[in-house]
């Protein structure tokens, strides 16, 4: 008889556990990400409805629209995962509905990122700042690429092969 083997990541669960365990994982991480996504997006709604707001023209303003729109898209995005949860519960697909709901909550996240570094190149333009609105938000967009994806790609490689 063959010795079953203990599972790559150490834990003793079923598929099913594992994947009640990491939804539960991602519904932490959208609670923080779409809370953020929201609130600046109800804040970028209300610009349009400021005495500021009539002075921005061409590119400060296709900008504004580019930011609300991807405001929108992000948000929509973070939610995704509640719909998933929504139209497929009960159905017996939650390791994949798990696993779609993580690319999109990670798409999500970049379209935020994005989002953020946008609205702060506006917000610079718009207080006077020309060539360092855009270091200034590049500089933040390379920040998140650091934090968000070289920081746990680089934890990634220390830990050694993946175990199967």
């Amino acid at each position: 008889m063959a010795e079953q083997q203990p599972p790559a990541d150490g834990r003793d669960e079923t598929p099913e556990e594992r994947a009640d365990r990491l939804w539960t994982e991602l519904l932490q991480e959208v609670r923080v990400a779409q809370t953020g996504a929201q609130i600046m997006f109800g804040f970028l709604l209300t610009v349009v409805f400021t005495e500021r707001f009539t002075t921005l023209h061409g590119f400060d303003r296709a900008l504004y629209v580019g930011v609300v729109t991807l405001g929108a898209v992000a948000t929509g995005t973070l939610m995704a995962p509640v719909s998933y949860h929504r139209l497929l519960a009960g159905r017996h697909v939650k390791p994949r509905m798990v696993a779609a709901a993580a690319r999109m909550v990670s798409l999500g996240v970049v379209l935020l990122g994005l989002n953020v570094g946008a609205a702060l190149l506006l917000l610079l333009k718009v207080a006077g700042l020309t060539w360092g609105a855009w270091v200034i938000a590049g500089a933040v967009l390379a920040w998140f690429a650091v934090c968000w994806v070289l920081v746990p790609v680089a934890l990634l490689r220390r830990s050694g092969p993946r175990r199967r």
